[in-house]
């Protein structure tokens, strides 16, 4: 870790935007590692990558798809507590707002308790959430990391 955390301590992410880029590679992503034939690999047309298939479902333009914003969480978790969050962690989130293009995004966690766990170690609960540069949350959740006390 890379600090002493205690009850109410709060670790945040630098602000980064939602580009039009990020939320296409992970579209492409997917189905690219479905297809597993070398090639980079698109799909139907979605809310997450085509303007006018969002706009047609009642969204402004294109969202990011919820799990880049769970995976901005785990990096942050990772980030602090690296291999023990990796080994032994858990984290569960909830995409409670969309996040458009451009939009600032910020991760963060709090950590809610701190109890004596098997081996010596401790087990930090941990309330996370991402949200945007008005604090308006996007995503929402829990992890559990167990973890020696820094």
């Amino acid at each position: 870790m890379s600090a002493k955390l205690n009850v109410g301590s709060e670790l945040r992410s630098s602000p980064r935007p939602m580009t039009r880029e990020r939320m296409r590679w992970y579209v492409d992503a997917q189905a690219t590692v479905a297809a597993d034939n070398g090639r980079i690999a698109t799909q139907d047309p979605t809310i997450h990558d085509d303007d006018d298939y969002a706009r047609k479902q009642g969204l402004p333009g294109i969202i990011a798809d919820g799990m880049i914003s769970t995976n901005w969480i785990m990096n942050l978790l990772l980030d602090e507590f690296g291999e023990a969050f990796a080994r032994k962690g858990s984290l569960r989130t909830k995409y409670i707002a969309p996040i458009y293009e451009n939009q600032i995004v910020i991760s963060c966690a709090r950590v809610t308790s701190i109890e004596p766990a098997p081996g010596g170690e401790a087990a930090y609960q941990l309330e996370v959430w991402c949200e945007d540069d008005t604090r308006k949350k996007l995503t929402v959740g829990e992890a559990t990391v167990y973890a020696s006390r820094g």
